[in-house]
């Protein structure tokens, strides 16, 4: 993977850091998933989360002022939360020796840095093998093949090699598809050709760059993330790769949460030990077949149990004719692109790593058709002089650049509608 002469630069290094033992569990974690589909009842709770509640309140210093208190009279927590003080979510019975830190940017304006271990980190694998095993898909095993390949597109990207245990060693790769990190474009297809990925992950944007690059090996699988991915989108990546996508709702704080199954109409949740909600902004559930806030309590992060978590995500929890947990509706975090006065495209994520250094309470950009950039801070921020640089040196010199100063709002106007279709918070 690294010595291909049209290989890519790998700029990091990379492994899953499992000790025998831990794989071990890995392993054994990945059957309890696969014989354990999620259940989810109407008006009841899973037999789990009451000692999940217990746990937390014991040993999480955020929650230990709670104990005692029923599920339903528990306070809800947002991204913000966490991103002041996500210690304070940590339990205490955590070995941070061997902690791992995921920086992640998301869409709220609140970047985050998520805690995890190596044993944490091989659970997510769990999840895409059940998503892929309910289309007929069993991924192969050995170290004579690439399994997976991450696809990024972005200017600037962690990119390395490793190996997956779980699968028998077979080759993963986490590379980036923009130009920068190859000496030459036409580079991209006859690497990946040579590499035949068994199955191909990325969002809506690398997966459309990939589909660029004139590869010609088709993966058994492509796995959509991280954003919203319309239908026609889906229906092309389909066509242009000749195998099933699979879209998956996931986030940094939780893992994949829930994938889209075109049976039933919705996106079918993954976790067996992840309780879902649906409120109002009062905190209240939504009657039945009413759009709310998707809020989780559980999940498989050890480092940072959940409890009534609201994801700033929106849809309608349903239950599919055969008995299936469903989210319907859902609204997601869109993808978006920028273009500079070059004609290059960048992506919404570039944008927040170009920010994340400006003190900014909250912001929100937008380029008009003219291409001229409206940057709209909002709430009292000491940081528009150095997002200007910023701006200009992403975009460069040449970039017209409004920028609005604006008091913070102070209500939270949402659009629903009930497809996927370019819906989400407006």
């Amino acid at each position: 993977m690294i010595n291909h002469p049209m290989a890519p630069r790998y700029r990091n290094r990379s492994g899953h850091k499992l000790t025998p033992a831990e794989l071990q569990q890995a392993v054994a974690f990945e059957k309890q998933v696969a014989a354990t589909p999620p259940g989810h009842l109407p008006d009841a709770y899973p037999g789990w989360l009451q000692e999940f509640i217990e746990k937390s309140c014991r040993w999480v210093p955020a929650y230990k002022p709670l104990r005692g208190k029923p599920f339903q009279e528990l306070p809800t927590w947002t991204r913000a939360d966490l991103s002041h003080s996500v210690e304070r979510y940590v339990p205490d019975t955590v070995d941070v020796s061997r902690l791992i830190l995921f920086s992640t940017s998301g869409t709220t304006g609140h970047p985050l840095v998520v805690p995890s271990l190596p044993l944490v980190a091989s659970r997510y694998l769990a999840f895409y093998l059940a998503a892929l095993r309910e289309i007929g898909i069993e991924p192969a095993r050995g170290a004579d093949h690439v399994g997976i390949l991450l696809a990024g597109y972005q200017e600037k990207c962690f990119t390395y090699v490793s190996v997956n245990p779980t699968l028998g060693e077979s080759g993963l790769a986490k590379l980036n598809l923009h130009p920068n990190d190859w000496r030459s474009e036409s580079h991209r297809g006859p690497y990946l050709d040579d590499m035949a990925p068994e199955v191909i992950s990325g969002d809506p944007i690398s997966l459309a760059e990939l589909a660029r690059v004139g590869m010609q090996h088709k993966p058994r699988a492509i796995i959509s993330t991280s954003m919203v991915l319309l239908p026609a989108q889906r229906e092309y990546l389909e066509t242009c790769f000749a195998c099933p996508l699979l879209d998956i709702y996931s986030m940094n704080e939780a893992g994949p949460i829930a994938v889209y199954d075109t049976a039933r109409q919705g996106y079918r949740l993954l976790q067996p030990w992840l309780h879902v909600e649906t409120l109002d902004a009062s905190g209240q559930a939504v009657a039945p077949g009413e759009v709310g806030e998707i809020t989780i309590t559980g999940g498989f992060n050890d480092c940072l149990p959940l409890l009534r978590y609201r994801t700033g995500d929106y849809g309608i929890l349903a239950m599919s004719a055969d008995g299936r947990p469903l989210l319907r509706a859902l609204q997601g975090r869109p993808p978006v692109r920028f273009r500079t006065p070059q004609g290059h495209w960048l992506n919404n994520l570039e944008i927040t790593h170009a920010l994340k250094h400006c003190a900014l309470a909250q912001y929100a950009l937008h380029q008009d058709a003219s291409g001229q950039l409206i940057l709209r801070i909002f709430g009292p921020s000491a940081g528009m002089a150095l997002a200007r640089i910023a701006l200009h040196t992403l975009f460069g010199p040449r970039q017209p650049l409004r920028i609005e100063h604006l008091p913070l709002p102070t209500a939270k106007v949402i659009q629903y509608t009930s497809d996927l279709a370019g819906s989400g918070p407006l």
